[in-house]
This record gives structure tokens, C-alpha cells and sequence, in this order.
């Protein structure tokens, strides 16, 4: 049951999205889009279309999610091929590199509601996103994308609340950010470095580990875990079984963070995009 407070806000977000008379939603696979593709479905009906943009930047794991969310919701959905790393600014992977692939998304999706006569574009955004690094915020308030979650202050703990509530099969997925993250600023971004990187984190989820993280640098990897399962990924035989696959699918030195994963960690000391570490 969820606390009134949550209830409350939900309330709130669903006021925004009836008041569009109908959107598309950038809808990425995760928790916080599942829960906007599924409350839009539930105040506008069939006036909702899901979108997810599909390149070499979204995890594998991520296209089956968003197909069985949306045949969870019953909202319309469908797949775009999205060309972010043949632009130059992105795949150069510069520290402001999201903005380039949400303002490639949403010019998209806005295309796609004219089409449909759908008159707004939504994401997923939640109240938390302010405090980290999101360059990708600036491309939606370009394009006067709405974000119902954030609008009505909710937490990214206040949307696991709800999509529990209403049992959406991914409620506890961990968040799964583009593959280019996993990669240094400044390090050019391909369609083969990120298939290596996905890869290797759908390894390491096979050995029983649900948040992953595999860096790259250069010919390098460093897997991170959960804090929490740290100390089983560090285990001789497994860290040994690890890197031996690794290596087999071509990085030269591997090594295991023994601080474990940690969100935003990339993004520690950017100030508007600017490194304040040096």
C-alpha cells in the first residue's frame, strides 16, 4: 500500500499527463518510464504511444524490458532506430554527449505525436535527477518535453513505491544507463566497444549480480558489483572465472572495483560540465 504522501504526488502526475489530451512517451525500458507509459495508459487510454529509441547505446537487456512492460500496460508501442554515433559531438563522448542523443530522441518523437496527433512529448525524469550531471535535461527543456514524475516531486524511491503498487514486473530493476557511460570523457564512443561493454556486464549478471558495471579504458576493464556483493565477486575462484572471460572477449587487463558500483560515480566533480577534479 502506498503512503499517502506518494499517493498524493501521484495524483499530481496524473493531472499532468490528463491535461495533455494525449503523448508519446521517450520510453526507455526502465522504472521510471514504465511507470509514465503505464499511469499515461491508465488517465488517456489508447491516446498513448511508447517509444524506445533502439541503437548500439541501449543495453540488450533493456529492448526485452521495454517489450514486456508495454504488453504488461497494453500501451502501443514501438521501436526507432536512433543514429547518435554518427554524429561527431556524441560520439566523441564529450562530458555534455546526452544532450546530443535526447535532442536527436525527442526531435524524433515530436515528428512521431504530429503523425499520431498526439500534443505532447513526456519522459521519465523523477525529482532526484537534479543532483547529478544530466545534460540530456537541457535537450528536453529545448523541446518542452514534459516530465510528470518530476513535476509532482517524485522521488525515484516514491516511483519504485508505485510501479510495486501497481505490479510492474521491473519495480526493483536497478537503472541502466546507455552503454557510453561506462566509458571515460573524451574516449570516442563505437558500436563495437559498446557491444564488448554489454557483453561483459551480461556475463557478470549470469554469475548472480544484479547491478553491474563493467569500465573501459582503452583495452581495460573494471567490473563493479553492488557494494553488497563485493566480497563474493572478489572470491579468488569467480574473480579468476571473471577475468578469464574477459579477457577471452578481448580486454587485456581486467581488474574488480573493490569499492562496488556506485551511481554517478563518472560524474563526480562536474560542475554545468566542467571537471572540478583537474
Amino acid at each position: 500500500m502506498m503512503r499517502n504522501e506518494t499517493v498524493g504526488k501521484l495524483k499530481t502526475a496524473m493531472c499532468i499527463l490528463r491535461e495533455t489530451g494525449g503523448c508519446v512517451v521517450a520510453f526507455s525500458g526502465g522504472v521510471d518510464s514504465a511507470v509514465v507509459t503505464a499511469v499515461a495508459r491508465e488517465v488517456l487510454g489508447d491516446r498513448v504511444l511508447a517509444v524506445t529509441g533502439d541503437s548500439a547505446s541501449l543495453p540488450a537487456r533493456e529492448r526485452g524490458d521495454a517489450v514486456r512492460v508495454a504488453a504488461f500496460t497494453g500501451v502501443r508501442h514501438r521501436f526507432i532506430r536512433t543514429k547518435e554515433l554518427s554524429d561527431g559531438r556524441y560520439a566523441a563522448n564529450p562530458p555534455d554527449r546526452c544532450f546530443y542523443c535526447k535532442d536527436e530522441l525527442y526531435s524524433r518523437l515530436f515528428e512521431i505525436a504530429g503523425d499520431e496527433g498526439l500534443p505532447a512529448v513526456v519522459d521519465g525524469q523523477n525529482a532526484d535527477d537534479a543532483s547529478d550531471y544530466r545534460p540530456g535535461s537541457e535537450a528536453a527543456r529545448r523541446h518542452a518535453v514534459r516530465s510528470p514524475l518530476k513535476e509532482a516531486g517524485l522521488s525515484k524511491a516514491e516511483v519504485r513505491e508505485i510501479a510495486r503498487d501497481r505490479g510492474i514486473p521491473i519495480w526493483d530493476k536497478p537503472a541502466s544507463p546507455c552503454l557510453a557511460s561506462r566509458f571515460p570523457y573524451g574516449t570516442t564512443i563505437t558500436a563495437d566497444a559498446l557491444a564488448r561493454a554489454d557483453t561483459a556486464e551480461i556475463f557478470v549478471r549470469s554469475l548472480g549480480f544484479r547491478d553491474v558495471r563493467v569500465r573501459v579504458r582503452g583495452g581495460s576493464a573494471t567490473v563493479e558489483a553492488e557494494p553488497g556483493s563485493v566480497a563474493r565477486l572478489l572470491d579468488p575462484a569467480l574473480a579468476a572465472r571473471v577475468v578469464e572471460a574477459l579477457q577471452g572477449m578481448g580486454f587485456a587487463d581486467v581488474r574488480i572495483d573493490p569499492e562496488g558500483f556506485r551511481s554517478g560515480k563518472m560524474n563526480e566533480g562536474m560542475i554545468n560540465g566542467e571537471s572540478v577534479n583537474g
